[in-house]
This record gives C-alpha cells, sequence and structure tokens, in this order.
C-alpha cells in the first residue's frame, strides 16, 4: 500500500509500460520505445494516450481510405482514452467516457499506484486471472510538468 497519497493533477509522460504473465512471460505491449502521457486535471477529468514510438505512416492513403491492414496496425500500435478520475486509498479509478475501444467506454479502469522514491507514478492492475492469460499490467510515468 502507497504511504503518501496521491495528487495526480499534471501531465505524467509514460516511461514503460510492460505486461509479467503469472507463466513467466513478458510483453511489451507498444514495445521497447513508447510515447504517451496521461492529463489529470483538477476539476476531475482525465485523458490518457500512448503509443509505439515512430509508427509508420499510411502509404495506401489517407486516415479515412487507407487499407484495413494499415488501419488495423494503427489501431494496435497505439491507446487512447478519457473521462473522470477517483482516488482512494492506493486506488485510481479511471471512469471512461471515450475510447479507441469501444468496450471500455461506460467502464472502469482501476489501477493500484505506487510513488517512487525518484518520482515515478506507478500504475498497475491485474489482468484476466485464473486464465493462461494472467498478468499483472504496470505503467510507470514521470511528471511531465515537474
Amino acid at each position: 500500500m502507497s504511504a503518501t497519497p496521491l495528487n495526480p493533477v499534471g501531465r505524467w509522460e509514460v516511461i514503460s509500460w510492460e505486461q509479467a504473465f503469472d507463466d513467466g512471460r513478458r510483453e511489451l505491449p507498444m514495445g521497447e520505445r513508447l510515447q504517451g502521457f496521461i492529463q489529470y486535471t483538477e476539476s476531475g477529468h482525465m485523458a490518457c494516450m500512448i503509443a509505439a514510438a515512430e509508427r509508420p505512416n499510411f502509404a495506401s492513403g489517407g486516415q479515412w481510405n487507407a487499407s484495413d491492414a494499415e488501419k488495423a496496425q494503427a489501431y494496435g500500435s497505439m491507446l487512447a482514452y478519457g473521462g473522470r478520475y477517483e482516488v482512494s486509498g492506493d486506488t485510481i479509478t479511471h471512469l471512461v467516457d471515450i475510447s479507441l475501444f469501444p468496450n471500455w467506454v461506460g467502464g472502469s479502469q482501476k489501477r493500484r499506484f505506487e510513488l517512487g522514491a525518484d518520482g515515478t507514478l506507478t500504475l498497475s492492475a491485474r489482468l484476466e486471472d485464473g486464465t493462461p492469460q494472467a498478468r499483472t499490467a504496470r505503467l510507470v510515468w514521470r511528471r511531465a510538468d515537474a
């Protein structure tokens, strides 16, 4: 449990995102190099965008008429959502109003937080417990506006 209360207000830049599976596998959903931020406002709103670094431009068209394969690659190389947030104990809950992933809209993303001695913020979650895909996802952030 985090001994320090979380004041997330401001902009945080992503440092890393890994998923550690119970069977020992380790995956980096956006690769070794990623970019992005999470922004928290004083009024209780949040926005998060994470992408693989150096995503390729569409070669077959633009945002509406690129090939389905290129659009799928773009979808798979970025995460984006926003809404409101609440902090309780060592948990921050993102209440999703809009998302790249339609199934997230109206739901919540609960994350345990830890503040590192170096000023980093780690958000972690258990995913798919009780299945062969059971894992802990960890995203590490640093303040961009400090």
